[in-house]
C-alpha cells in the first residue's frame, strides 16, 4: 500500500513539472529572465480598452475588471447604476522588456477620448471615466509626464481630463466581459465602436503589434 502511494504521488509530481517547466509562457521568462509588471486603466468600455491593448508585443494578458470603489466584489449591473465608485478597467501584465509602460500609455491615450469627463461616446457615467491607476511611484511619475506632454502637443484641442490615482482594488468582471471583442467581433457594437479604434491600432502602431 505504502509503495502504491509512493508512485501515485510521484506519478502527480511528475506531471505537475511537466505542465509548469513547459508551460509557453513561463519557458520565455525563464528565456529573457524578465519580471512581468501590472498596468491599471481605464478607458470607457473595458470591451474597447481590452481589444486594443491585447494586441501589443509584450502583453501577456488583459483582464477586464472594476477598479476604485468601495463595494467589495461588484457586479456589473451594480457598477453600470454609478454607485459603487468603481471605474470599468482593464488589468495589464505586460513584459517591460518588449513593452514600456510608457508605450502602453501612448497607446490608451490614443484608444479613447481623454478629454471627456466620465463618458466615453454614447457611454455616460462615472464608470466610464478615463483614468490611470498607478502601481508604484515610476508609474505615477510616467503617468504625469506623459499626460503633461500630451496636453502640450495640442493633438486634443479640449482639456485632458484623464485622472491619475494611486491603485487600491481591483475586481475581475464576469466571465462574459472577457476576451469579449475576440469572442463577438460580429456584435454591431464590435462593428461600429471597436472595430474603428482596432484599425487605427494597426495603421498607427504596427510596430508594437504582436506577429
Amino acid at each position: 500500500m505504502k509503495l502504491r502511494k509512493k508512485q501515485l504521488l510521484f506519478f502527480y509530481l511528475s506531471i505537475f513539472i511537466l505542465l509548469f517547466c513547459f508551460n509557453p509562457s513561463f519557458a520565455r521568462a525563464e528565456k529573457t529572465g524578465a519580471k512581468l509588471e501590472i498596468a491599471t486603466l481605464g478607458g470607457g468600455c473595458f470591451w474597447c480598452t481590452e481589444a486594443v491593448i491585447q494586441r501589443l508585443k509584450g502583453v501577456v494578458s488583459v483582464t477586464s475588471g472594476y477598479s476604485g470603489g468601495k463595494v467589495k466584489n461588484p457586479s456589473y449591473e451594480e457598477v453600470c447604476t454609478g454607485n459603487t465608485g468603481h471605474t470599468e478597467v482593464i488589468q495589464i501584465s505586460f513584459d517591460p522588456q518588449k513593452v514600456t509602460f510608457e508605450k502602453i500609455l501612448e497607446v490608451f491615450w490614443q484608444a479613447h477620448d481623454p478629454t471627456t469627463l466620465n463618458r466615453q461616446g454614447n457611454d455616460i457615467g462615472f464608470q466610464y471615466r478615463s483614468v490611470i491607476f498607478y502601481h508604484d511611484k515610476k508609474q505615477k511619475e510616467i503617468a504625469e509626464k506623459e499626460k503633461k506632454e500630451l496636453i502640450n502637443s495640442g493633438i486634443w484641442s479640449d482639456p485632458v481630463v484623464t485622472a491619475i490615482e494611486p491603485f487600491s482594488n481591483f475586481y475581475q468582471a464576469e466571465k462574459e466581459h472577457q476576451n469579449y471583442y475576440n469572442r463577438n467581433s460580429n456584435q454591431p457594437y464590435c462593428i461600429y465602436v471597436i472595430d474603428p479604434k482596432v484599425k487605427k491600432l494597426k495603421k498607427n502602431f504596427r510596430n508594437l503589434l504582436k506577429e
